[in-house]
């Protein structure tokens, strides 16, 4: 008997044929339009991606797997960053890694909890994983607002503020939070391996949604995902400028919320569908660990790389959007702090995000 036929982001992959035909044969007065849609593609293409490694974790086992995670948790919105650092969209970039560290925090977050709420009422999680990762995201907001407190501190000496000293300032928080990044994954592996060897019960085993797939297969779909996210960035990216100026908005309101929630889309469909099935956990590990994954690994990669493309990127962000991770890391870190949340919690989190999206939104540009 046939399977229903349910929604799915799969369904989504229609979008990457109609933004190669707005790209190459509709003309350049479409592209807002091709903007949208390269941005809708990208998301069932990062789900795909999300996909393939975690059925190569399954073959190459908890080691490989944990590795190929730590790569390709974020990567679809590394690659953007990417396209718009070779672009020059330095800020563009910047605000992109603001608004994914606090749309992970605050709107993935924040709906999972909404809808687990609704259904189970008060849904539990583990509370020290939790307060392992909120501390981490507490230094990683602190290496975002030291470079800030540089620059101001710095315009007051009479030797004054010099860029140059400022890059190298930048270069030095990346490879601590770096540094960090990889402490926090040995960590967590570490850990994970003594509760599952500690284990004297009978082992769970996850019910199998679909079946594993090959080797081979996997390896293949990760690569073509990849690159197709690779090509509808390019035109995303390429887009940008007319878009800001069709919608009348700035870059860092481009970057903290359209780019960022394109990048996150697909993350942030699961989480809520495992809050919808009373696991706050995987949902909390999404959510914190996206943001961990932006903050500590993919902001000081870009940083390096950026030397590589001639544009060089440092970790000095404005005001709003030190203010905006300050004020999601600190909201995340109390609510989280008894081990349980509700759809109340969750409501408030969505209202922060959305208050901070209309700072965003109403923020004047800077030149």
């Amino acid at each position: 008997m046939p399977g229903k036929l349910r929604p799915t982001l799969d369904w989504f992959l229609v979008f990457v044929p109609i933004a190669v035909v707005l790209r190459y044969w509709a003309g350049s007065d479409h592209q807002a339009a091709l903007f949208a849609c390269s941005g809708v593609a990208i998301v069932p293409l990062a789900r795909l991606m999300g996909r393939a490694t975690e059925h190569l974790s399954e073959r190459l086992g908890q080691g490989m797997g944990a590795l190929l995670n730590a790569t390709f948790g974020n990567a679809a919105e590394l690659i953007i960053a990417l396209m718009a650092l070779q672009k020059g969209l330095v800020e563009v970039v910047k605000a992109s890694i603001t608004g994914s560290i606090i749309g992970n925090i605050l709107l993935v977050f924040g709906a999972s909890a909404l809808v687990g709420g609704f259904k189970h009422g008060h849904v539990r999680f583990n509370l020290q994983a939790v307060q392992t990762s909120t501390t981490s995201l507490k230094l990683a907001a602190i290496g975002l607002l030291i470079p800030a407190i540089f620059q101001y501190s710095a315009a007051l000496l009479p030797s004054g503020w010099k860029a140059e000293t400022a890059q190298h300032l930048s270069l030095a928080i990346a490879l601590v939070l770096f540094a960090t990044y990889f402490c926090t994954l040995l960590f967590s592996f570490r850990n994970r391996t003594r509760q599952v060897q500690g284990e004297s019960g009978p082992e769970v085993v996850a019910p199998q949604v679909e079946p594993m797939w090959s080797l081979g297969k996997s390896t293949l779909v990760l690569l073509v995902s990849t690159a197709l996210v690779a090509w509808m960035s390019e035109f995303l990216v390429g887009a940008v400028e007319d878009t800001r100026a069709a919608l009348g908005v700035t870059d860092v309101f481009i970057g903290v919320i359209i780019v960022a929630v394109i990048g996150n889309a697909a993350e942030h469909s699961t989480a809520v569908w495992m809050a919808l099935k009373n696991k706050m956990d995987l949902s909390l590990g999404i959510a914190v660990g996206s943001s961990l994954q932006m903050a500590l690994f993919v902001a000081p990669l870009l940083v390096f790389v950026s030397y590589a493309f001639g544009q060089r990127m440092d970790l000095e962000f404005t005001i709003p959007e030190i203010v905006a991770v300050i004020v999601a890391v600190h909201i995340a870190a109390v609510i989280t702090s008894d081990g349980e949340t509700n759809w109340l919690e969750g409501l408030q989190l969505l209202s922060v995000y959305f208050i901070l999206g209309l700072l965003f939104y109403f923020l004047p540009p800077a030149k």
